[in-house]
């Protein structure tokens, strides 16, 4: 089983190349004023990382807010805490 997951690896590794090679030619993307020229290969990772990024941020957000939501609180005791008294006498 390891090696057809190295297969597997080496393919999809051998398929970014082939991407990366034949889309050597730069484009240029604009946004509110900035401006970036890089080949689309790159331009395609960095979308893809900072994909990941805010995709992870979501995720782990959410899985907090459902635990959060999900789990019971303690309650408050009804009486506050009794004062400590501390005795000087010798």
């Amino acid at each position: 089983m390891r090696y057809v997951f190295l297969i597997v690896i080496l393919i999809f590794c051998a398929l970014v190349a082939t991407f990366a090679f034949q889309n050597l030619q730069s484009v240029t993307v604009v946004f509110v004023g900035l401006q970036l020229t890089a080949p689309i290969a790159i331009l395609v990772a960095l979308v893809y990382v900072l994909g990941m990024a805010t995709g992870g941020g979501l995720f782990s957000f959410l899985r907090y807010s459902l635990h959060q939501a999900t789990t019971p609180r303690a309650r408050a005791s009804a009486a506050p805490p009794a004062p400590r008294i501390i005795d000087h006498k010798p």
